[in-house]
């Protein structure tokens, strides 16, 4: 998959340092994700880390292609896409979950 995004490689975690970065990284990115929505989402704990993992692995890969990867000091702009990546899924598993008639979709 690199050969044909050769400038994603260099955003993709690696080892298994990488991937346990990338996993607390995702918590954060999944809790930011439901802070900038509006009103409460009823999503357990364990399902926006999964959501926020999503969203920065989705995010790393968009701001490898916009260039943004590697910037020398704290790559905010891969943070704020990551969040804006993540809240969409968010947005996304709390209508499929509120169409299956799981997750009870709580505006406050």
């Amino acid at each position: 998959m690199t050969e044909l995004l050769p400038m994603a490689a260099s955003c993709a975690p690696s080892g298994v340092g990488g991937w346990i970065g990338t996993i607390i990284f995702g918590a954060v990115i999944g809790v930011l994700a439901r802070l900038v929505l509006p009103g409460r989402q009823a999503i357990s704990m364990v399902v926006t880390v999964v959501i926020g993992v999503v969203g920065a692995l989705i995010g790393y890969w968009l701001s490898a292609q916009i260039g943004v990867c590697n910037t020398g000091g704290i790559d905010w702009l891969r943070w704020v896409i990551s969040v804006i990546v993540a809240a969409v899924l968010v947005v996304i598993y709390e209508r499929v979950m509120a169409s299956r008639g799981g997750a009870p979709r709580t505006r406050v």
